[in-house]
């Protein structure tokens, strides 16, 4: 059965800076979540993590593993000090920063002489039904990458798996470019996941529609139709992040993983096509409903119509009946022969009933000649 209490919906949280402000200030919201810090310090053959809310040990913890790859992964916008630690060791401008803080960012890539600022759009669909669309920022140097989520829950945690129990291979080898891709390309692949489940959805959709139209099936359909536009709005710039990315060379990006983010943007490339695949679909499905609708109305009106023109004719016979005219003058007792001699017509009662009777099979008969009783 098609599900009645649950609709879809997106839950996105934006911060904006307020009119007027100056370019490069960011405001922490107050309920943005504390900043988590994640630190990996690796390489081909080994590996070292550290978990802290303070940003001073996690800088420590990198001065105490020199010559090594690093991933600052920090979950929560919620420490004012923390992104304030981050702009001052590795020099971010304040428009970077700002930018990170007000997560309303479209999916982009911005060049600087020292490092790389990346946005993309993380979405998820939870089991009620509800898409969460938050940015996930990146700044990426030579031998280091940090990323900014705003919340704790991601859909990362397959890369992390990878990097510490793969050793040896390109996501330890290559360094932050390979992560980097491997994290955006994670990001974009549950976009599938997403897509895949609204077309099961559609499908379900479908097959209701023809044996029971329904009004919510009209919301599941509307429901659909808005996460589809959500995604598409997601989508379209990450696939002209990637075709910048791979037209504008820079020296932070590993040569090698260039081929990589090629198949990065073929998977966009996909995801692009299905999303408006999968949208002109609920615009059909949309169309088709709201003409079983229509045609449902239309079977009323005909009934209707078919009650209301079999009983016009019954209505004028009682009406003109119904004036009563006396057929005799009660003063002089002259006859008047032309006012309704029938009222006093022995079983005139049962005659005029007949006679609506035949009239009432007579038009039956006649529209069923017409065929207005088929479907």
């Amino acid at each position: 059965m098609v599900k009645t209490q649950q609709f879809f919906n997106i839950k996105a949280k934006q911060r904006r800076s307020k009119p007027g402000e100056v370019p490069g200030t960011f405001v922490i919201t107050e309920n943005a979540l504390a900043s988590k810090i994640v630190v990996y310090a690796y390489h081909e053959t080994h590996i070292k993590e550290l978990e802290t809310f303070h940003i001073n040990e996690a800088l420590e913890f990198i001065k105490e593993h020199p010559n090594n790859f690093y991933w600052i992964d920090i979950k929560g916008l919620g420490s004012q000090e923390v992104l304030n630690q981050i702009q001052q060791h590795y020099n971010i401008n304040a428009l970077v920063m700002e930018d990170i803080v007000n997560t309303y960012q479209r999916p982009k890539c911005d060049d600087y002489d020292d490092y790389m600022f990346i946005t993309s759009r993380m979405l998820e669909l939870d089991s009620g039904l509800v898409m969460r669309n938050e940015q996930l920022s990146f700044l990426i140097f030579k031998d280091t990458l940090i990323t900014f989520q705003e919340d704790y829950q991601d859909v990362l945690e397959p890369v992390r798996v990878r990097l510490k129990t793969k050793a040896g291979g390109n996501l330890r080898s290559l360094g932050p470019s390979y992560l980097l891709y491997a994290l955006m390309d994670t990001v974009i692949d549950h976009y599938f996941t997403i897509v895949n489940r609204l077309g099961d959805e559609l499908e379900i959709v479908e097959e209701h529609l023809y044996q029971r139209p329904h009004k919510l099936l009209m919301y599941r359909i509307l429901g659909v139709k808005k996460i589809m536009i959500a995604m598409r709005r997601a989508a379209w710039p990450e696939r002209d992040k990637l075709i910048e990315i791979l037209k504008k060379p820079s020296h932070i990006i590993h040569p090698e993983v260039a081929v990589f983010f090629k198949d990065a943007y073929d998977h966009s490339v996909q995801i692009v096509d299905l999303i408006e695949s999968y949208k002109e679909t609920s615009i059909s499905l949309m169309d088709v409903y709201l003409s079983l609708m229509s045609n449902k109305m239309n079977e009323v009106m005909k009934f209707l119509t078919i009650i209301s023109s079999l009983f016009i004719p019954l209505t004028f016979i009682v009406g003109v009946y119904g004036m009563n005219f006396s057929y005799q003058d009660p003063k002089t007792g002259e006859i008047l022969p032309y006012n309704m001699p029938e009222l006093y017509m022995p079983n005139g009662y049962i005659v005029v009933c007949l006679v609506m009777l035949l009239i009432v099979i007579g038009q039956l008969w006649y529209f069923g000649k017409k065929g207005w009783f088929k479907d």
